[in-house]
């Protein structure tokens, strides 16, 4: 195991958290340099190592967790057990960052909530991540991925407008909580370093989903009016939206009225330019039928490679619809080094996608794989608590750890 690196370098983060949304959290802070230490059931551990098929090839890990958990040390410890409950404290005692997602006040019955903690460790950053936050009516709900969706208003905006709602096809709720909540646990970083003080950042996954519905979110503020599911068109843009072509499709952004003037001109359509319905952006989206009934036919009569094309030299926003497959294939993901290869402890090498943030100075590295459940429990224990060999029989004989 390497040293870690990072801005975060130096910072110890006791991870408390399973499934999604909080694995997140912690592991971006650990590709950061943060020192992290996964807190697992002894037996199970974290929910989603069950999460399979499919497994990473070689290995019985779940690619679901791989995914969220590397530059991570697995500790098994039942906390529900005063051995275990004595051993976190004295783990937290030495930690900066505290990230938890279990539901609202569960921790307290082990002496792991926030004000029991704030009362003898006062610098410690503690980070809740659940469903609705820690007050109003929900709080004491589960949340989960689609029915934060759902709740959040997103399932009503997406779809076809004679279909079904539709929730994302990737669990944005759970990951858009998570990065909030590094986002609140670096801003309490920095107050702590002003102020010596820690705090409580309560993270609600349906509060992060309300703050991400971003211009439509606005359209509603604006107009009292709920948006109509519009498929894959723009609600404030036309034409922005998705286009068959000769052989596939093509999502074809124009975003202003000069793009569309420089469009029309490329490809004959001057015509267009003369009449009131397509002039400006407005009104364009007020006649958006009419536009995408107008441009169908033209964009059909060539393949999405020859409008690629035809729209980069233009400069006019343009993109197919890749496959996964195509996805990490593309010389620009490559280039980005979107895909980084571990040496897991089960002998195998295993994928991982890439942490996106690209820092000149202190770029993300990756240090630890994906850790085999347990693998660092003797270590940690060890290195940072005194425990001898005995100590750690004896507390695995009671399966605290």
């Amino acid at each position: 195991m390497t040293e870690p690196t990072g801005p975060l370098k130096g910072l110890r983060v006791f991870d408390l958290t399973r499934v999604l949304a909080g694995p997140t959290c912690a592991q971006m802070l650990a590709d950061l340099g943060a020192d992290v230490v996964k807190i697992e059931r002894p037996g199970a551990g974290d929910d989603t190592r069950g999460f399979a098929p499919p497994t990473m090839p070689g290995t019985r890990e779940s690619a679901y967790f791989v995914g969220v958990n590397r530059n991570k040390q697995s500790v098994t410890l039942d906390i529900s057990q005063p051995e275990g409950q004595e051993i976190a404290l004295k783990l937290i005692s030495e930690s900066d960052i505290f990230v938890e997602n279990f539901k609202v006040g569960a921790l307290a019955k082990y002496g792991l909530g926030y004000e029991q903690l704030h009362a003898k460790f006062p610098r410690l950053i503690y980070c809740s991540i659940t469903g609705f936050g820690q007050t109003g009516p929900y709080a004491p709900r589960p949340g989960y991925d689609s029915l934060i969706q759902a709740m959040g208003g997103v399932m009503s905006l997406t779809g076809e407008p004679d279909g079904l709602p539709q929730k994302v096809g990737v669990p944005v709720a759970d990951l858009f909580a998570g990065l909030y909540g590094c986002i609140g646990i670096l801003a309490a970083l920095r107050h702590r370093d002003l102020t010596g003080q820690g705090q409580q950042i309560d993270i609600g996954m349906l509060d992060t989903h309300v703050a991400w519905l971003a211009n439509q979110g606005m359209n509603y503020l604006a107009t009292g009016e709920n948006p109509p599911r519009l498929g894959n068109q723009h609600p404030n843009i036309a034409p922005y939206q998705v286009f068959p072509t000769k052989d596939g499709h093509i999502v074809l952004s124009v975003a202003n009225d000069p793009t569309f003037k420089r469009f029309c001109e490329a490809f004959s359509l001057t015509h267009l330019l003369e009449d009131p319905r397509f002039k400006t952006n407005a009104d364009r989206v007020g006649n958006r039928q009419l536009v995408t009934d107008t441009l169908t036919p033209v964009m059909m009569q060539n393949t999405t490679t020859w409008w690629v094309e035809k729209l980069e030299a233009l400069k006019i926003g343009c993109g197919p619809i890749n496959k996964l497959s195509e996805v990490f294939a593309d010389p620009q993901v490559v280039a980005r080094d979107m895909v980084v290869e571990m040496a897991h402890s089960s002998g195998q090498t295993v994928k991982v996608i890439a942490n996106p943030v690209k820092l000149s100075e202190t770029p993300a590295n990756y240090r630890i794989a994906p850790p085999l459940l347990g693998e660092h429990t003797d270590a940690v224990l060890t290195q940072r608590l005194g425990l001898d060999a005995a100590s750690l029989a004896a507390l695995r004989e009671k399966n605290v750890i």
